[in-house]
C-alpha cells in the first residue's frame, strides 16, 4: 500500500470519525442486536439480520479508516510555499473563457471534497495546478466539454 498524504486537519477528522464509529456507533449497533435477539427466534428475524449487516458494514468502515490512518503521511503546512502550487496550497484561479474565479485547496484523495472546494492532488485540475506559479495558465482536460484554461491568480497557505 502506498502512503496517502493528508493535512493535519484531515488527520484530526479521520481520528474523530474512527473514535465515533468505534465507541458510540458500535454501542448503538450492539444494542440493536441485543434487542433483536430478545425478540425470540433469530432465524427469521429481519431486525436481527439488518442489525448484523449494519455491524458488518460498520466494522468494515472502521478497518478501512484505520488503514488510511496507518498509511497517512501528514504534510507540514508551515513548509508550504506560496511561490508555487503544492499539496496543501489554497489556489485562486480564473477561468480564461468564462471569467469565473474559484478557490481550491489541494489535498490528498482521502480528504477530497469538491463541495468544500478541496481537490485531490490526483484529480485532473489538482495534477495540472501542482508545481505551477502565480500568473501561469494551465489547460485541464474535463470529462465533458472543451478543455478548461485556468489562470492562477493567487497562491496561499491553508
Amino acid at each position: 500500500m502506498r502512503q496517502a498524504v493528508i493535512t493535519p486537519e484531515g488527520l484530526e477528522k479521520l481520528k474523530e470519525e474512527i473514535e465515533f464509529l468505534s465507541t458510540t456507533k458500535r454501542r448503538e449497533v450492539a444494542a440493536r442486536i441485543k434487542e433483536a435477539r430478545e425478540d425470540g427466534d433469530i432465524s427469521e428475524n429481519a431486525e436481527y439480520d439488518d442489525a448484523k449487516n449494519e455491524q458488518a458494514l460498520l466494522e468494515g468502515r472502521i478497518a478501512q479508516l484505520e488503514e488510511k490512518l496507518r498509511r497517512a503521511q501528514v504534510i507540514d503546512e508551515k513548509a508550504i510555499s506560496t511561490d508555487e502550487v503544492a499539496f496543501g496550497s489554497i489556489v485562486h484561479v480564473k477561468d480564461q473563457k468564462s471569467g469565473d474565479s474559484q478557490k481550491f485547496q489541494i489535498v490528498g484523495s482521502t480528504e477530497a471534497n469538491p463541495l468544500e472546494h478541496k481537490l485531490s492532488n490526483e484529480s485532473p485540475i489538482g495534477k495540472a495546478l501542482i508545481g505551477k506559479k502565480r500568473n501561469d495558465i494551465v489547460t485541464v482536460e474535463v470529462p465533458r466539454g472543451p478543455k478548461k484554461k485556468l489562470k492562477i491568480t493567487k497562491i496561499e497557505k491553508a
